[in-house]
């Protein structure tokens, strides 16, 4: 899993560096998962909240266990795990972004569809009218994005793909289906050109810097995005530097009002640091009002987490 992926959407060119702050902290590489304190802490939640966390709850304790006890896949059991803890609180967790995955061009339309109709049903209040189904389709979701990435040839890897499908048509024919366009879905970073990338322009730059939740602090992979941004501002003539600062939707319009701000000045201090002049740099602030991935209100989305830059 590409994690905390620095989407760099540079007209063809796709700057992955550092480990996942998009993940909303949930994640672990391999070597450093050193127990199995988070399993066992699922293992033992009592769920509360809505019937679908509850069953959230559930799905997840199952996949994150088979993750760890027969595929020993501890990095991806302990994501799983903590999405289980998350669900188990009470919070309605999304499904897995597709941007978060090394997956081949031909993999992305299939999920991107999948997705779409998922949340489509969601947006349809599927999480309150049938609960138990939406959980198995998005438990069913993240089970396949994550086996696409590791067996992208494998003939089991389209077992979870085809629960999931059978889930979604169970869903929506409980709900009436409607067609989803594609397009109405954020687009995956990993759609893009995987061919020698043309010189990008200048306008066409853009940089992003995720956060863990509530936190305007700039991790490693942050860090290592700015890296970039001052290192291409340093080789061009740059006039200016936009910095746009944004939140998911949980916590109030006006508390997320502040924290994007936050977030927007810790990343400019950051650049003036690595040598840009303050003086060209463009601080702005969104809070919850431009969604990277939408969802509704009260939703902690990893993705949305974030300060964009872009040059002039």
């Amino acid at each position: 899993m590409r994690r905390s992926v620095i989407t760099v959407a540079l007209a063809g060119t796709l700057l992955t560096l550092g480990a996942c702050d998009v993940s909303n902290g949930l994640d672990l590489t391999a070597n450093q998962f050193s127990s199995h304190t988070e399993i066992d802490a699922l293992n033992e939640t009592q769920a509360v909240g809505s019937p679908f966390t509850q069953y959230l709850t559930s799905e997840y304790r199952d996949y994150a266990n088979i993750e760890q006890d027969s595929q020993f896949d501890f990095a991806d059991a302990l994501h799983f795990a903590r999405k289980g803890i998350a669900a188990a609180e009470g919070d309605a967790v999304m499904p897995e972004p597709i941007s978060d995955w090394n997956l081949k061009p031909e993999q992305i339309d299939e999920l991107r569809q999948g997705r779409a109709r998922l949340i489509s049903a969601y947006q349809r209040s599927a999480r309150e009218l049938t609960p138990q189904e939406s959980a198995v389709a998005q438990a069913r979701f993240d089970c396949w994005i994550e086996q696409a990435e590791e067996n992208w040839d494998a003939p089991e890897n389209v077992t979870c793909k085809n629960e999931f499908m059978s889930a979604m048509d169970l869903l929506e024919s409980k709900l009436g289906a409607v067609p989803v366009p594609v397009e109405e879905v954020m687009a995956p970073v990993t759609d893009l050109s995987m061919d020698e990338p043309e010189p990008m322009a200048v306008e066409d730059a853009k940089y992003i810097v995720f956060f863990d939740f509530d936190s305007s602090s700039i991790e490693e992979s942050g860090a290592s995005v700015l890296d970039a941004v001052a290192a291409e501002a340093g080789k061009r003539e740059i006039t200016s530097v936009t910095i746009s600062g944004h939140t998911d939707t949980s916590g109030s319009v006006a508390y997320n009002q502040k924290l994007a701000k936050k977030r927007a000045n810790a990343v400019a201090n950051a650049l003036g640091e690595r040598g840009i002049s303050m003086d060209m740099l463009n601080i702005t602030s969104s809070g919850e009002s431009v969604l990277l991935v939408d969802t509704p209100d009260g939703v902690r989305e990893p993705a949305n987490r974030r300060v964009e830059l872009s040059f002039e």
